[in-house]
């Protein structure tokens, strides 16, 4: 379920959804309980991928401890579920997958 390269958004394009995201509330929350020693858990998985059926553009609040380990479970929350970290603010991250039938948001072109 990869972006292919030529999906991934160019930087244009992530500035415009960062301004869509600006207004919007973190739709999944992700803390001590979403991980586990292998990381993220497949709970908290399945939620960002209902979420990124559903929305296709995502914030997710990870309240986990350092910087660090933030960093590493957005990385791997993007990989898990093919979609692309737009943006990280603090705790915060917002996540881009176009729907594969009927995309919603339509990117300016490049």
């Amino acid at each position: 379920m990869q972006l292919a390269e030529k999906q991934k958004p160019s930087e244009k394009q992530k500035k415009y959804l960062r301004s869509l995201a600006h207004g919007r509330d973190p739709v999944v929350l992700l803390g001590a309980r979403s991980t586990g020693d292998s990381g993220l858990s497949a709970a908290a998985v399945a939620e960002m991928e209902v979420a990124l059926k559903a929305h296709e553009l995502v914030k997710v609040r990870a309240r986990v401890g350092s910087r660090d380990e933030r960093n590493a479970m957005f990385a791997s929350l993007a990989e898990r579920t093919g979609s692309t970290l737009v943006q990280r603010i603090g705790n915060v991250g917002v996540f881009y997958r176009p729907h594969r039938d009927k995309p919603r948001i339509i990117l300016p072109a490049e």
